[in-house]
């Protein structure tokens, strides 16, 4: 299996470049990939830097007025009163609010959704650079790939097309998706992260040529708190292509492990030739931003469970956050996986 890289992930570290001034620590730190790459190096697995793709794949499925503002909010931020290490929203568009302003102190709000997503000098860059990670894995899949591991840091399940959240700032899964489409393919993503993916969701609920499901905790007790019930189920043509399995507060390995089996079980009936995992460690237990109870055991057990499914898979990362466990984590979902395929 073909491990997918890049190094640019590390100019985003808001924890070490620009702490949140409320004291909320920011968990998404660059240690993240160097366990998870550990990992990678310990199993004996191959890698290679993703190339740069350009724009197009990532404007296939973001907002032009989005990606506008990603690129050029931190130097327009600068010319501003709050200018500073980070761009931070004071106020939201929340409800019914929805007018996209010209100023940027005003577009901050509009396209950042909570303290999660603050951008410094080097977050288009970042996630741009993930993106690539993740397009990179498709085209390997299109390419006659059986299995494939985007390390993609930033993660970005919970970007909508235009809504950066919950540390994501471009959806690598969303568009991996769309680049296999494009490709000939009809793939399912899976999401196993313990956060619904909102975003993931948002971009494809009206579509019928990509399956989604998530298994996650339950979005009553954790975020995003405002989707990832089980009544969403699409819309329009993408009517039954959407299916949301949230577990309780607690849930312990067997539970998480058929969950993710009733996920198996509707994309094969929905008949997808290729797979994407969106694949988040922060189900396990103790994990500061969750509240489950899944070992690496668990991991593993999943990681059996997809492997034998028997599709091209691209496995795309996304949370985590027992800084220490994340290597053991990817070690033994991999170790169920792999053998296999």
């Amino acid at each position: 299996m073909i491990v997918i890289t890049t190094n640019a992930h590390a100019a985003h570290d808001p924890a070490t470049m620009a702490p949140s001034p409320s004291g909320r620590p920011f968990y998404d730190l660059p240690e993240r990939v160097d366990q998870l790459l550990g990992a990678v190096h310990r199993l004996g697995l191959p890698t290679t830097p993703a190339p740069d793709h350009g724009v197009a794949p990532i404007a296939a499925v973001h907002d032009a007025g989005y990606l506008h503002f990603l690129e050029t909010a931190f130097e327009r931020w600068q010319a501003t009163p709050l200018a500073g290490p980070a761009v931070r929203p004071g106020s939201f568009a929340v409800r019914p609010m929805q007018r996209c302003p010209d100023s940027i102190v005003g577009q901050a709000g509009y396209y950042l959704s909570g303290e999660g997503v603050p951008l410094l000098t080097g977050s288009w860059l970042a996630a741009k650079a993930s993106t690539h990670v993740a397009v990179e894995g498709a085209k390997r899949i299109l390419g006659g790939a059986r299995e494939a591991y985007a390390l993609c840091r930033p993660s970005g399940h919970h970007v909508y097309a235009d809504l950066a959240g919950g540390f994501c700032y471009l959806n690598n899964a969303a568009i991996a998706a769309q680049v296999l489409v494009n490709g000939g393919a009809k793939p399912a993503v899976l999401d196993v992260d313990v956060h619904h993916g909102n975003g993931t969701q948002g971009i494809l609920y009206r579509r019928d040529d990509v399956f989604f499901c998530s298994v996650h905790g339950d979005p009553s007790w954790l975020y995003p708190w405002y989707a990832g019930y089980a009544d969403e189920t699409g819309s329009g043509k993408g009517f039954g292509c959407n299916l949301n399995l949230p577990l309780p507060p607690g849930t312990e390995n067997a539970r998480y492990v058929a969950a993710v089996e009733t996920g198996l079980a509707a994309l094969r009936k929905f008949g997808a030739s290729a797979l994407i995992v969106s694949l988040g460690f922060d189900a396990h237990t103790g994990d500061p931003t969750a509240n489950l109870a899944v070992t690496g055991e668990g991991f593993r057990a999943i990681g059996q469970q997809i492997g034998s499914l028997g599709l091209p898979t691209l496995l795309v990362q996304e949370g985590g956050y027992i800084v220490e466990k994340l290597g053991d984590n990817l070690a033994a979902f991999l170790g169920g996986f792999l053998p296999t395929r």
